[in-house]
């Protein structure tokens, strides 16, 4: 099996999904927002800040180019599917899982996070806004759409878990 990539929008549990099918599956997982933070020393907030959001955005691709070649579980940025060149470096890699939730559950999650550079600095509107935008890309790069709403992080992991075993031989 190759890679598991978790892809949506910021608050949709990518990184809470992620850490649950580590233990079922019994593979690595790793956050792509906190390797990257790992290897850059420095916050999100501060790489956008010093940087901007395209250095950062080429940061995510040159993750996905360059990470350790393993069976793992990748929590991706809630940006890495809007490039063409992501979806196809993950698509060609493993099986991506769009994390499909409704934007109010999002909007919860996040609006006060302040590790989140877009949604600090986005009125709730310019959010749906984004995540409506972004949904198309979501779809696009996804092999398989998980629906999340009025479902429990376990009923979503157990569903994952389903198709990853269904679908072990044509992997």
């Amino acid at each position: 099996m190759r890679k598991i990539y978790l892809v949506g929008f910021m608050g949709c549990g990518k990184s809470v999904v992620g850490r649950q099918l580590s233990y079922a599956l019994r593979l690595p997982f790793y956050d792509m927002d906190k390797e990257i933070v790992r290897q850059q020393g420095m916050s999100i907030p501060e790489i956008f800040e010093k940087f901007g959001e395209e250095y950062f955005r080429n940061l995510e691709t040159e993750f996905l180019k360059n990470f350790r070649d393993e069976a793992c579980i990748i929590a991706t940025g809630g940006g890495v599917a809007m490039r063409q060149e992501n979806r196809q470096i993950m698509r060609r890699t493993g099986l991506i899982f769009f994390l499909d939730a409704s934007f109010e559950d999002i909007y919860k999650r996040i609006k006060n996070d302040k590790n989140r550079p877009i949604a600090q600095r986005s009125t709730k509107k310019e959010l749906e806004r984004l995540y409506y935008y972004r949904r198309k890309f979501y779809k696009r790069a996804a092999h398989i759409r998980v629906f999340t709403k009025d479902r429990t992080i376990r009923q979503v992991v157990n569903y994952i878990v389903f198709q990853v075993n269904r679908l072990k031989g044509e992997c």
